[in-house]
């Protein structure tokens, strides 16, 4: 069982996400920003960080940024849907910034269930 930070600023995304890594019994942070989710790893350290990239207050590849300058073995798993940019573009900054993973909305859940998993697996 794994540790998963889910940061999102859509309350109905991280309900579904948080579903999917449910299905594997694993604990579940939630946070609707990028602030409130450093605010976790001054006291935890999570085994995944699964994240938006577009949100108020601190954006995913801000956070991105600055989780893997702090803790670069965390795994990263980042989606967008792009906003009024194509999401493509994000997806690639976010895979240059660390990410390792990176989705479309909207995501293929059981293919995002896979990813969890393998990138779990490489931690434990």
């Amino acid at each position: 069982m794994a540790l998963v930070l889910i940061v999102d600023d859509d309350p109905q995304m991280l309900r579904l996400i948080k579903d999917v890594v449910s299905l594997d019994n694993h604990d579940v942070l939630l946070a609707e920003d990028g602030e409130l989710a450093m605010d976790y790893f001054e006291h935890q350290q999570p085994d995944l960080m699964i994240t938006d990239i577009l949100m108020p207050n601190k954006e995913g590849l801000e956070l991105i940024s600055e989780v893997r300058e702090k803790f670069p073995n965390l795994k990263i798993i980042a989606y967008s849907g792009g906003g009024a940019a194509d999401p493509q573009s994000y997806l690639e900054f976010a895979s240059g910034m660390g990410a390792d993973r990176v989705f479309s909305k909207p995501m293929p859940l059981a293919e995002l269930r896979q990813e969890i998993q393998a990138l779990i697996s490489e931690v434990n």
